[in-house]
């Protein structure tokens, strides 16, 4: 049999590791780390060994179906996309162009052909109700990065490899593999920064795998980072060690706001001891080289745009944002951000609860009410691709709820699942290692500056599409809908463009002035360097300066003087990922499902004891959005008045038997979530310190 090993990357989460992938016969039969790539340096995790699954699995569609009143029966390419269209057409036609709903779930980020051409279908359907995993997930982030420097994708990473002190806040990269940070091999990296010397300080609900390696845990009171923010902050410049560039402004404005955050008052309120607070600010700003990280445990909260905002802030006043070991900005080969927009916020909003866009997208927590509420402008027909929301958004039950009332609906998706389920007609993109890809969002994000192009590994069959080329033969058949026009004929043709072409001239124009061609010849990647000062000439604001000023956060301030103290006997609940998982996918994988459960919800032992419940009972969870049983784990690493569910279980729900085949037990926590608690300044959901009940089933 002929035997090859090729070279590709793991694109299943950000960390983008390189791998070597033994075929045999047109057979994977090996998956292993490449330690000639310069960014994962042989680093893999068990999700790059699941690839072989995916491509073998035989729950995933591989043709086009459609439901019937007798079940799913299969339907050709063109079939399918004359029906879409005319269906679509026909719902705009009746009950205007918002009447047509879109949402983007999280796998398109790591798809080149879904960013290369994804977006050039949306836009012919014209619709503002557009959603996206975004606002789960870093939206304050993005905010943050708009307001401070200019464009929603300007996002700082930790300069890793040089820092001295990294403080991390709701963050669990040994788990996520990094997060809004591209660092494959976090757990190695982690160590190199304590063999420097350095020190890393974990504050987070749970002392979470990342905790329990660092130097120092806390934990803190779920939704209340802002105020251990505020407070350092606030010493960092009462201290007088608050030196910010010359091109940053408005320090006196934050001064003055954040006065009334003495570490006294953070402590009352989010549990974390006031010398702590008064040290860690102390210790943060004398470093020299030094980075604040914060992920989606202080996005997805109600408080989320306000912490980003602080986070940024405590680089900026310290003079770590732009320093090697604080906060950089990666220069990659392909600059993404010429090619997106830099973002708005507010330029119009959700019809039944008026919160407010950002970047063309309103939040995911009204999805279900702009379906389910009757008037001008409600959503009647759904697009949706690669996202499973009823499992991944606020109030799972409701959105089940509406997406079974809708007139139409399509889904671009491998599998049938609990979302997909509802699909009048189903589009399944070929696997990952059928693919060629470039990494054009995550060298963005990354610590080190590198390149790497990836041939496909295995030949796609002649029935199968690549997402491009349904978004490509989709876009086009809705851009005909049009009269013929130098407009619908630029759509057409860009439709048309090969990813590879995209990226290679991204390449050419891009800062390095490499190629595709270039790229081929090393296909374990180029190394580019490390991050480079980029301020303030990378700014995208016409004043080349940062404003800490911003209004907008501002505000928020006094909503979180007001925030009551959690009542006697209240628990809050948090979720937390699993290295083993993605999101609400992969749990039909043998190899990644096997060893103990993993879906208990976890809480403290005298948590426990006070309601007469021990390990291994079922319990009833009770939120505002619902109430679910399950069975409950005592963990000395949970904090006190705090409990955790995974996120992304939950199939087969209320008993429907599903295609996909999950081996995980376990119930959705957005059945627990709550779509009107969200994030008052950027609409995220809130689905971290929800207050919940626990009592024995």
């Amino acid at each position: 049999m002929a035997t090859t090993v090729r070279r590709t990357s793991c694109n299943l989460c950000e960390a983008i590791c390189g791998v070597l992938v033994t075929v045999e016969d047109g057979q994977v039969t090996d998956i292993r780390g490449d330690e000639s790539d310069p960014l994962s340096r042989g680093h893999i995790c068990p999700k790059a060994v699941a690839l072989r699954d995916l491509q073998e699995d035989p729950d995933r569609l591989r043709t086009p179906v459609r439901r019937t009143a007798d079940g799913w029966e299969p339907i050709g390419w063109a079939a399918a996309y004359a029906l879409i269209v005319q269906k679509l057409t026909a719902v705009q036609r009746e009950h205007g162009r918002n009447s047509v709903g879109v949402y983007l779930g999280n796998p398109n980020v790591h798809s080149l052909g879904a960013l290369t051409h994804m977006p050039t279908l949306v836009r012919q359907l014209r619709t503002r109700n557009k959603f996206s995993a975004t606002s789960i997930d870093q939206l304050p982030q993005m905010l943050a990065s708009y307001q401070l420097y200019g464009h929603q994708l300007m996002i700082a990473v930790p300069d890793i490899d040089r820092t001295a002190y990294l403080l991390m806040l709701g963050a669990n990269p040994l788990a996520s593999n990094g997060s809004m940070m591209t660092a494959p091999g976090f757990a190695r990296r982690l160590k190199d920064v304590r063999k420097r010397g350095g020190k890393v300080v974990v504050i987070d609900p749970r002392r979470t795998e990342t905790a329990a390696v660092a130097d120092e845990h806390h934990f803190v009171r779920p939704g209340t980072d802002a105020a251990f923010l505020l407070a350092l902050i606030r010493e960092v410049i009462a201290e007088g060690h608050a030196r910010p560039a010359a091109y940053v402004d408005g320090l006196a404005a934050v001064e003055a706001a954040v006065e009334e955050w003495t570490p006294e008052r953070a402590a009352a309120v989010t549990g974390i001891d006031a010398a702590v607070i008064r040290r860690i600010a102390r210790e943060y700003a004398t470093a020299g080289r030094a980075a604040v990280y914060g992920r989606v445990g202080v996005s997805t909260q109600q408080f989320g745009a306000l912490c980003q905002w602080a986070i940024q802030v405590l680089n900026l006043i310290t003079g770590n944002l732009d320093r090697p070991g604080g906060t950089m900005f990666a220069r990659p080969a392909v600059n993404t951000l010429l090619g997106l927009g830099r973002g708005h916020i507010g330029a119009w909003s959700s019809r039944v609860r008026g919160l407010p866009e950002f970047g063309g997208e309103l939040p995911v927590s009204v999805m279900a009410e702009e379906i389910l509420t009757p008037g001008d402008g409600q959503i009647r027909a759904m697009v949706t691709i690669a996202g499973n929301p009823v499992l991944s958004t606020p109030d799972g039950r409701r959105l089940d709820e509406a997406f079974e009332s809708l007139e139409f609906m399509v889904a671009i998706d491998p599998y049938l699942n609990e979302t997909t389920r509802h699909a009048d007609v189903i589009l399944p993109p070929a696997p990952p290692l059928e693919r060629e890809h470039y990494d054009v969002v995550f060298h963005q994000l990354a610590v080190r500056n590198t390149a790497r192009w990836n041939d496909a590994v295995l030949p796609k069959p002649a029935d199968a599409r690549h997402d491009w080329e349904i978004f490509r033969d989709l876009g086009i058949a809705l851009a005909r809908r049009t009269p013929l026009s130098r407009k619908r004929l630029l759509t057409e043709a860009r439709l048309r463009v090969p990813p590879r072409r995209v990226v290679d001239a991204g390449l050419r124009i891009g800062p390095y002035k490499l190629s595709l061609r270039k790229l081929r010849k090393t296909p374990g990647g180029v190394d580019l360097g490390p991050l480079q000062p980029a301020l303030p000439q990378a700014l995208f604001h016409k004043s080349k300066r940062i404003n800490l000023d911003q209004p907008l956060i501002l505000a928020d301030l006094p909503r979180l003087a007001a925030l009551p103290t959690p009542a006697d006997g209240e628990l809050l609940l948090i979720g937390r990922r699993h290295l083993r998982n993605n999101n609400s996918w992969m749990h039909n994988s043998t190899r990644l499902t096997k060893g103990k459960p993993r879906h208990h919800l976890l809480m403290h032992p005298a948590d426990l004891a006070a309601r007469d419940l021990t390990t291994g009972q079922l319990v009833t969870i009770t939120s505002a959005a619902g109430a679910l049983s399950v069975e409950v784990a005592s963990s000395n690493d949970m904090m006190r008045g705090v409990v955790s569910l995974p996120h992304g279980f939950g199939h087969q729900r209320d008993g429907v038997q599903l295609q996909i085949a999950s081996r995980l037990a376990g119930i959705s926590a957005n059945d627990l979530t709550d779509a009107g608690l969200t994030d008052a300044v950027a609409g995220t959901a809130a689905v971290n310190g929800v207050p919940v009940t626990v009592t024995a089933s």
